[in-house]
């Protein structure tokens, strides 16, 4: 059974909210180029308003996010229920790319403080809401957040981030332009 929402409103939220994992798919506008699927968790996500979610996104190995953004906008949010009632949330939409310093990511980074390396706040304008049952979906617990990333950009220090990125985020694996050099 799907159902499509109107937008995400004060049930879904909360339900959104307590998630610990998303996944985010995006692709580059190219059809030989490579479809991205990238989780996400590390409380980093803020429902804005009923039309909008945000997420600060943290340095990583890749930026193909990034890059398909910039390049189309075209994203996907998927949801998963891992505890006992069944269901999936998918949030299509377009999004884009704020980098530090603005204000839409000042205010994110700040609803989510003590992420070190954070590059970028994701927007999307949310087009479509809608939920599926979920029932292939394994139920698991939820055990701890991995503390690796926190220390990894704290050992590297800003200085490090910007060389990693500069080595690491600038490009796609097609070749789009990702994160710019600063």
């Amino acid at each position: 059974m799907s159902k499509v929402f109107d937008g995400i409103d004060e049930n879904l939220a909360a339900w959104i909210n307590v998630q610990h994992l998303f996944f985010v798919a995006t692709a580059p506008l190219a059809a030989e180029g490579h479809v991205n699927v990238s989780p996400r968790g590390l409380d980093s996500l803020s429902i804005l308003d009923h039309h909008t979610v945000a997420w600060v996104d943290l340095t990583g190995s890749g930026a193909e996010t990034i890059a398909h953004l910039n390049e189309n906008g075209r994203i996907c949010l998927m949801f998963c229920s891992f505890d006992a009632r069944p269901r999936i949330v998918r949030l299509h939409g377009t999004g884009r790319v704020v980098l530090p310093g603005e204000e839409v990511f000042e205010r994110v980074a700040a609803e989510h403080p003590g992420h070190v390396g954070a590059r970028a706040v994701m927007v999307v304008d949310v087009t479509r809401v809608s939920d599926s049952c979920g029932w292939g979906v394994p139920q698991m617990d939820f055990v701890a957040e991995r503390d690796i990333l926190r220390p990894w950009a704290e050992k590297k220090g800003p200085d490090g981030l910007e060389t990693y990125r500069a080595q690491k985020n600038a490009k796609s694996l097609d070749g789009l332009p990702a994160l710019p050099r600063t």
